[in-house]
């Protein structure tokens, strides 16, 4: 069977908005035809759940989730730093976040902890959104 991608996708529509002439895209309407295949998709969702499984029965174990949570976020944020081309490793900013000397250039090492001072400012704003945070129902 042959798909029509310029339709499935959806197409664009001209109208006028503030006196002007745009475009807007408007997605096809649900569910999609031909109807998508997810039995190919089973195994992976399958592997999913059970990571997520897992990952919630090792928090029961954590003695400090905040310990987690703060060497995740450090990790996370050398990691994406390294893609963007910085030098700094994770004991690089750890060096750098107790004020010890490293041997890697400081503008990267800041990079990464401001990245790490974005991404805290961010979990702490999540706390004052209206975001489903009490742990899944586990009997839906």
């Amino acid at each position: 069977m042959e798909v029509d991608f310029a339709t499935r996708l959806g197409r664009y529509i001209e109208t006028d908005a503030g006196g002007e002439r745009v475009r807007a895209f408007v997605p096809p309407p649900l569910p999609p035809s031909p109807p998508l295949q997810v039995a190919s998709m089973l195994g992976r969702l399958s592997d999913a759940d059970r990571a997520l499984g897992r990952l919630d029965g090792i928090t029961s174990l954590l003695p400090d989730k905040a310990l987690f949570l703060y060497m995740y976020v450090r990790k996370e944020a050398v990691l994406s730093s390294q893609i963007e081309g910085t030098q700094s490793t994770l004991s690089d900013l750890l060096l750098f976040e107790t004020e010890a000397e490293t041997g890697t250039p400081i503008d990267d090492i800041r990079e990464v902890s401001n990245y790490v001072d974005a991404m805290m400012y961010g979990i702490e704003r999540m706390k004052e959104l209206p975001i489903f945070t009490t742990p899944y129902p586990r009997n839906a």
